[in-house]
C-alpha cells in the first residue's frame, strides 16, 4: 500500500515547523521499542534509530524527521498529546499517544460499564483536545443495550455514544465514520471490553483475543504494546493495552466540560468556596433534593476533584481554564457533516 504524507496525517501544523535540514524525511511513529522506533512513510515502514539515547520521549503517533541513514534527527512538536500520571504519589508521566484527533472510549454493555471511569476518559479527551466518541461493545450479548447508551449520553453535553457489535460490518462502518482518511483515532479502555476485536474489524487485522471472566467482565491484556495501524477506510488507529487506573495529568484535564452542569449550579451557590455538603445556599444540594440532579453524579464529581487535588478550587478558577474544546467539537461535527463519502 502506497500512502501519501497527507494519508498519514501530515498537516500544515507539522510542515510549517522549522526543519533542521532539507535532506531529512518525515516518518510517522507506529511502534516504540526500547532500542528503536518503527516509522511509516511514503515508501512503507522502516526501522528508525535514535542516536541520542533511549526512546522513552517518543510516542506512537509522533512525527519525526530522519536522515538518509534512518537516524532520527528531529521530533516535531505535537499537535495533541495523550498522557497519564504513572500512579498515586508518582509524578512521572506516561505517554499514551500523540497527534490524535478522535478518542474512542471503549466500554461494554456488561459489568465493565462504569460511569466514573468514562468520565475520567472524557476529561482526558478534553484536556488533550481530542474529540470523544464512546463505543459500547458487546451490544449483541446484552438484553437492553439502550439502557447503557442512555446512561452514557448523560455524562456530557452532545456526547456521541455508539452501541456496537464488533463483528457486524455495519456497526464497524458507523465507528469508522468518526475517523476518516487522514485522521487519527485511539482506542482506550479496560482489558476485556473488545478493543482488539474492534481493531481487527476496523483494520482487517488478525490479532488474537482473550476471553473475559464472567463474574466481573474483566479481561486479560491482549494488546501489550501501542501500535498505529491503517484502517480499511483510510483512517489511522492507535491500539493500546487495557488501562486499569487512569490518573489525569496537570493542569489540563477537562473536568469543566464533563461536569458543565454541575459547574453551572456551583456558580449559583451562596459561597464561592462551597463544598456542597452542609453549607447554606448550596445550589448543588438543592438540585439533588429537588430530584433534578443525581447525588451519585455529584459524588463522582467530588471524587474526581479530590483525586486530582482540585476540590478546593473555586468556580471562577475552574471556569478560567481553556474553553476552546467546545468550539473544536462543533468544528469536528461540521467537518464530518460535510464529508459525503463517509
Amino acid at each position: 500500500m502506497t500512502l501519501s504524507l497527507n494519508d498519514l496525517g501530515w498537516a500544515p501544523f507539522f510542515s510549517n515547523q522549522p526543519h533542521t535540514h532539507s535532506t531529512l524525511t518525515p516518518f510517522r511513529i507506529i511502534e516504540v521499542h526500547r532500542d528503536r522506533l518503527l516509522g511509516l512513510g511514503q515508501t512503507g515502514s522502516v526501522s528508525l534509530v535514535t542516536p541520542h539515547g533511549p526512546t522513552g520521549s517518543f510516542a506512537v503517533g509522533d512525527w519525526v524527521l530522519a536522515d538518509p541513514e534512518l537516524r532520527v534527527q528531529q521530533l516535531l512538536e505535537r499537535r495533541t498529546e495523550l498522557s497519564r500520571r504513572a500512579g498515586v504519589g508518582d509524578t512521572r508521566l506516561q505517554l499514551i499517544a500523540a497527534n490524535v484527533d478522535v478518542m474512542f472510549i471503549t466500554s461494554s454493555c456488561n459489568a465493565d460499564f462504569k460511569a466514573a471511569r468514562l468520565e475520567r476518559y472524557l476529561a482526558l479527551a478534553q484536556g488533550a483536545r481530542c474529540y470523544p466518541v464512546v463505543i459500547l461493545t458487546k451490544a449483541d450479548r446484552c438484553d437492553d443495550p439502550e439502557r447503557f447508551r442512555k446512561t452514557a449520553e448523560k455524562l456530557a453535553p452532545n456526547l456521541v455514544v455508539l452501541t456496537v457489535n464488533a463483528h457486524d460490518a455495519s456497526d464497524l462502518a458507523e465507528v469508522a465514520k468518526w475517523c476518516p482518511k487522514g485522521q487519527t483515532g485511539v482506542l482506550l479502555g479496560s482489558s476485556g471490553v473488545g478493543k482488539t476485536t474492534l481493531m481487527n474489524g476496523l483494520t482487517a487485522g488478525t490479532e488474537a483475543t482473550q476471553s473475559i471472566r464472567e463474574d466481573d467482565a474483566k479481561g486479560r491484556h491482549t494488546t501489550t504494546a501501542r501500535t498505529l495501524r491503517v484502517m480499511t477506510n483510510g483512517g489511522l488507529l492507535v491500539d493500546t493495552p487495557g488501562i486499569r487506573s487512569l490518573r489525569l495529568t496537570e493542569p489540563e484535564d477537562g473536568l469543566e466540560t464533563v461536569f458543565s452542569d454541575l459547574q453551572d449550579l456551583a456558580a449559583q451557590c451562596k459561597f464561592n468556596n462551597c463544598r456542597h455538603e452542609s453549607e447554606p445556599g448550596c445550589a448543588v444540594r438543592a438540585a439533588c433534593e429537588a430530584g433534578t440532579l443525581a447525588p451519585e453524579r455529584v459524588e463522582r464529581w467530588r471524587k474526581l476533584l479530590r483525586d486530582e487535588g482540585r476540590e478546593g478550587e473555586s468556580t471562577s478558577q475552574f471556569r478560567a481554564r481553556d474553553k476552546s474544546f467546545g468550539k473544536m467539537v462543533r468544528e469536528v461535527k461540521r467537518i464530518k457533516k460535510g464529508r459525503k463519502g463517509y
